[in-house]
C-alpha cells in the first residue's frame, strides 16, 4: 500500500517524498482514513510504529475545514508525558503543516521553562501539545482557551496514567466540548486505558500493531556476563575497541547515567546525559547534538529516552536492564528501524540473570551471552595492551 491510496491530498503526498516517507506503516494504512472521517481511535502500538504521523497527517487535512483559531482558542489539543515527547510531536506538525496551503501554527508547552516565554507563543495556536501539568498551569490563569477543541489526542496514555497524571487529566477534560473527535494511542492494552476508553471513546475504530517480529530480527543482540565493577571497564571497551558512535546507553537512575557520563568522559569519550535534573534547555541541544552526531554516547533513563526517535541509530546499550520485558523490547527497538540492522548489548550481573531469561522468554528470542571468563580475559588483554 502507499501513502497515495489513504485519501491524503496531493501537497502531503509531496511533503512526504521530500522526507522519504517511502510507504505507510501498519498502523498508518489503518488509522488515516478512519481519522479523515473523523472516527475515534484506540490505537495500541509501540514507540517507532509510525503513530505520530498517523494522527498529525489526517489531522491536518481535517483542520482545512475547520474554523480557524482566534486568541487564546485552540482546535487541536495533544497531551503527552513528556517535555520531549511534546516537542518531537510538535515537530512532527511543523514538519508538514509547512506543505499545507493554509496557516497551522503548533506549539509545545511543557514544564522547566519559563513560562511567560511560552504564553508569547500562544496567540493563534492551531495545535497545542502539552503535558498536563504545564497546561493545568496555563489553564488556572486564562492564558488559554479549550473550549473550541475539536480534536483531543492522547499521546503515550498508558505512561500518563503510570506517572500519577489521571487527575490532571480528569480536570483538564473539564474545560473541554462534549462534542469532540477522541484519539487514544498507547503502547499496552491495560486496565487503566481500559477505562480511560470506556470514558472517553464513542464507537473507536481499535487498532492493536503487535511488535513485529522481522523488527526484532533486524537487531543483533548480545549480553555479557559481568559484575558490577567491569561494567565501565567493559563499556568503554566496547565503544572503542568496535569504534562506536551514535551509541544510547540505558541506566535505571539518574545518578547513574551522571556516572556513566563522568567516567566515559574521563576516558575521553565524548558523552552526556538527559534525565529529569538536567535543565529543558541542557536536555533540547544534547539530544539535537546526538541526532545530528556530534555527540558520540547518549545516557538516558527510560522516561527522559521517550522523546529519541533517531531513524537509523545504530547502537543501543542495557547498562542496566529495565524492570519490565516490555520497556526491554522498547529499548532495543531504538535501533533496528525502518529495514535497517542495529546492535543491541546487555550487561547481565549475577543478580539479573532470572530477571534476564524471563525478558528472553517474553520476546521469544534467546540472546548468546559472552561468559563472565570470557569477559575477563577481554579486559586483561585491553591492560595489556
Amino acid at each position: 500500500m502507499s501513502f497515495s491510496s489513504l485519501d491524503l491530498p496531493k501537497y502531503l503526498l509531496k511533503a512526504l517524498e521530500n522526507v522519504n516517507y517511502a510507504q505507510p506503516y501498519p498502523i498508518q494504512e489503518q488509522a488515516i482514513p478512519a481519522i479523515l472521517e473523523r472516527k475515534d481511535i484506540l490505537g495500541i502500538a509501540q514507540t517507532g510504529s509510525g503513530k505520530t504521523a498517523s494522527y498529525v497527517l489526517p489531522i491536518l487535512v481535517n483542520l482545512e475545514s475547520s474554523v480557524l483559531p482566534s486568541d487564546k482558542h485552540v482546535s487541536v489539543l495533544v497531551l503527552v508525558p513528556t517535555r520531549e515527547l511534546a516537542i518531537q510531536v510538535a515537530d512532527v506538525f511543523k514538519l508538514f503543516a509547512d506543505a499545507m496551503p493554509y496557516r497551522c501554527k503548533s506549539v509545545a508547552v511543557y514544564g522547566g521553562v519559563n513560562v511567560e516565554i511560552q504564553l508569547q507563543s500562544l496567540r493563534d495556536v492551531s495545535v497545542l501539545v502539552a503535558t498536563p501539568g504545564r497546561l493545568i498551569d496555563l489553564l488556572s490563569t486564562n492564558s488559554i482557551d479549550l473550549s473550541a477543541v475539536d480534536t483531543l489526542v492522547l499521546d503515550e496514555a498508558d505512561k500518563m496514567l503510570n506517572l500519577g497524571f489521571k487527575d490532571e487529566m480528569d480536570e483538564i477534560l473539564t474545560y473541554l466540548p462534549e462534542k469532540r473527535q477522541n484519539l487514544l494511542f498507547s503502547a499496552t492494552l491495560s486496565p487503566h486505558i481500559e477505562n480511560v476508553r470506556s470514558l472517553l471513546l464513542k464507537d473507536p475504530l481499535v487498532i492493536q500493531i503487535e511488535q513485529q517480529e522481522d523488527q526484532i530480527e533486524l537487531i543483533n543482540q548480545s549480553a555479557y556476563a559481568v559484575s558490577n565493577e567491569q561494567k565501565g571497564p567493559l563499556l568503554r571497551y566496547l565503544i572503542t575497541e568496535k569504534k562506536m558512535k551514535q551509541v544510547l546507553i540505558f541506566t535505571s537512575s539518574v545518578h547513574q547515567a551522571n556516572v556513566v557520563v563522568q567516567k566515559l568522559n574521563q576516558n575521553r569519550i565524548d558523552a552526556d546525559a538527559i534525565h529529569s535534573k538536567r535543565t529543558q534547555r541542557d536536555r533540547t541541544a544534547i539530544l539535537k547534538d546526538f541526532k545530528k552526531g556530534r555527540l558520540r554516547v547518549l545516557v538516558a533513563t527510560d522516561l527522559l529516552a521517550r522523546g529519541i526517535d533517531i531513524q537509523f541509530l545504530p547502537y543501543v546499550i542495557n547498562y542496566e536492564l529495565p524492570r519490565s520485558p516490555k520497556d526491554f523490547v522498547h529499548r532495543i527497538g531504538r535501533t533496528g528501524r525502518a529495514e535497517n540492522p542495529g546492535e543491541a548489548i546487555s550487561f547481565i550481573t549475577e543478580h539479573d540473570e532470572h530477571h534476564f531469561k524471563v525478558i528472553q522468554k517474553k520476546m521469544k528470542k534467546f540472546v548468546d551471552t559472552i561468559s563472565a571468563e570470557e569477559v575477563s580475559l577481554l579486559l586483561a588483554s585491553k591492560v595489556a595492551k
